[in-house]
């Protein structure tokens, strides 16, 4: 048949059949055209011209000759619009529908020649969706996440361009050029500082980033993990998949009966009352919900179980060594750590960012870099950076909050037995017949102000009131639980500073120019207490910490350079780009796209329709209280519907095939 055709779009003729521009078709077989045009253009006519004769007046009808001029007009406007705009659609719409068959055919013939196939594509085709689906899925998803890493490369590009074009215009280097908008949530502290020994030309920064455990892409643990806690959190990230695959399925069935959505509150609400569906509190029942995913016997086997095994206790076969086997060889432990530290390194090499000094204390899950080995100031260049990486749970920020109020109460200690030591040498420096301060005035005038003034009003003294405020910070504002929970010393650091300050003031006013070896002994111990106390105020304060990454960045740069400077800051943006997944606002992050907006024509297929089969869920033969794997026959109604499995069965015998060839 497809040989029998001729092909059309290759032939112009006014009228061969099938031809481009002709009035003839093959697909007509035998029809007249002529003599259905004439009979139809006719019956248009006679319509028009019974239309006219009834509506116009007997004097109008005589003046346009109607049974003459009129007919012949209307037949020959009709005959070359109509039959011209009609014939040629039809004959068009004819040959197009014939050349595609065509090609059908010429295509299933191919099919049938070409019976070899090479392996792999055979398998890539079905991986793709099989040989009779136009699915194209995951070409899709390829294609969007090469766009996608193109996009976010451009991206970060123009937007370093824009801090570098925003401190240029600004004159000046600040957190909002050091860190982007999208990640300036995760920093913990940033400071800008003259260097002490260069305040003109060079400046220090000190940046502090905290990433939490929930924000990683990678999880990480402690390397003193528990086997037991690595499976717990296996099983409860899997539980909350399937709680959050429960409500997904319940929020799409209040869309199909056309009920309102659910909010941000009742979908939280809703995950919670699933929670029994999946686990209990009944540790001592073997057949408690908790132990679906493990039985409690091997629950009991790695109880206690570390990332070590005594040498003296280990056997290969037993059920314990076996499970922790298990377990390292899937890297759990290891893998968030590995992944950062590799990251980092990765991108400081890239961005020709070279350091010197390397200590990955992969137990204590801390790195340390550094660009020179030298760690003294005197004997390293303007231009310098080290990084500290470490990795803290929650036990170990209890520890450093205790170790924090320790170092501050002896701060505190310090600096008040200074200022008492301070207060008693001015005042044994003063000489009681002159007048050095205004203590000394209002000393000379109690008496007359008691005898006064205060004899007539009867208000106490000065004297005898009680004082709170100490001159030189303002009173302090009573501390509720948070405050008590969250130490942030802010008051103490003011005021231990300002306490050093007036030392200083007191020792210039009672030695004026003289310097006598008990003010150079003070002097010595109030720069000591300066310096050692900048010291502890720059560092971080582990009550604004969470558990996760802390990323402790020191840079040495030049203030009109500035090169470690500007690298640093897109290294830093790489890495939290690469490590954290960002902040998630749980409003957007649950919003999907109504079942009434969906497709549902993306899997097309020539195939003949399968019979819908109802298989059972994952999680609900985990409610149903059997394994997944052994339930194999749920109850009528409680499977997915409407899927149906289109993929075409293998022949019996694929031998036959090449026996043929």
């Amino acid at each position: 048949m497809a040989g029998g055709l001729p092909r059309s779009p290759n032939i112009f003729h006014p009228t061969k059949p099938s031809a481009v521009g002709s009035r003839h078709s093959l697909a007509q077989e035998g029809r007249v055209q002529e003599e259905e045009f004439r009979r139809l253009i006719e019956e248009e006519t006679d319509k028009v011209l019974k239309e006219i004769t009834v509506k116009l007046p007997k004097e109008v009808l005589d003046e346009l000759e109607v049974m003459g001029g009129i007919k012949q007009k209307l037949y020959n406007y009709f005959n070359q619009n109509y039959q011209n705009m009609f014939n040629r659609y039809m004959v068009t719409s004819e040959d197009e529908l014939v050349k595609k068959i065509r090609n059908f055919i010429d295509r299933e013939e191919l099919k049938t020649l070409a019976r070899y196939t090479p392996k792999e594509i055979a398998e890539m085709l079905d991986q793709i969706g099989g040989a009779d689906k136009f699915n194209t899925g995951e070409i899709e998803k390829s294609i969007v996440n090469m766009y996608g890493h193109l996009q976010g490369h451009i991206q970060r590009g123009l937007n370093d361009l824009e801090n570098d074009t925003n401190s240029l215009l600004r004159q000046k280097t600040d957190v909002g050029a050091f860190i982007r908008g999208e990640n300036a949530y995760s920093i913990v502290k940033c400071s800008f500082k003259d260097n002490a020994d260069r305040p003109k030309a060079v400046s220090d920064v000190k940046l502090s980033v905290n990433i939490l455990d929930s924000e990683l892409i990678s999880p990480i643990f402690q390397y003193q993990s528990t086997v037991e806690y690595l499976i717990k959190d296996q099983i409860s990230n899997t539980i909350m998949d399937l709680i959050d695959r429960e409500v997904e399925r319940f929020k799409d069935q209040l869309v199909d009966e056309g009920k309102a959505e659910l909010s941000d509150g009742e979908v939280m609400f809703e995950k919670m009352k699933r929670v029994p569906n999946f686990t209990d509190d009944e540790q001592e029942d073997e057949k408690s919900r908790r132990y679906t995913f493990m039985a409690k016997s091997l629950m009991d086997k790695i109880e206690g179980l570390r990332a070590e095994i005594d040498q003296k206790e280990f056997d290969p076969l037993n059920i314990r060594e076996t499970l922790k086997k298990i377990v390292d060889m899937e890297n759990i432990r290891n893998r968030g750590f590995n992944t950062a530290v590799n990251s980092l390194t990765s991108i400081l090499d890239t961005s020709k960012m070279g350091y010197q000094h390397v200590e990955n204390l992969k137990n204590a899950r801390e790195l340390i870099l550094r660009e020179y080995e030298d760690t003294d100031k005197n004997n390293l260049p303007d231009e310098r950076y080290s990084i500290r990486l470490k990795y803290y749970d929650q036990a170990q920020l209890l520890k450093e909050r205790e170790a924090y109020d320790k170092q501050m109460e002896e701060y505190v200690k310090e600096i008040t037995h200074l200022w008492d030591v301070i207060e008693i040498v001015y005042q044994n420096g003063k000489s009681f017949m002159r007048v050095n301060d205004f203590e000394d005035i209002a000393r000379r005038a109690r008496n007359k102000i008691k005898r006064r003034i205060k004899s007539v009003t009867g208000d106490p003294l000065y004297e005898d009131m009680k004082k709170t405020w100490n001159e030189i910070c303002a009173l302090k504002a009573g501390e509720t639980d948070v405050e008590k929970l969250n130490n942030t010393y802010i008051y103490e650091k003011t005021l231990l500073k300002k306490m050093l300050i007036r030392s200083q003031q007191k020792l210039k006013t009672i030695y004026g120019y003289q310097n006598p070896k008990a003010r150079v002994i003070l002097d010595e111990r109030i720069s000591f207490l300066q310096r050692e106390f900048e010291e502890f105020d720059y560092i971080i304060n582990p009550y604004h910490v969470q558990p996760g990454i802390i990323l402790d960045v020191d840079i040495t740069s030049i203030k009109r350079k500035k090169y470690t400077l500007n690298s640093m800051a897109n290294v830093l943006n790489e890495f939290l780009h690469g490590v954290s997944k960002g902040f998630q606002d749980a409003a957007f992050a649950s919003f999907r796209r109504r079942r009434s907006t969906m497709r549902e024509d993306i899997d097309q297929s020539f195939a003949a329709d399968m019979p819908v089969t109802e298989t059972g869920s994952y999680s609900e033969a985990i409610m149903g209280g059997g394994s997944p794997v052994t339930a194999s026959a749920p109850p009528k109604g409680a499977g997915v519907k409407r899927k149906a499995d289109v993929t075409p069965k293998r022949k019996k015998a694929d031998m036959d095939e090449l026996s043929e060839l």
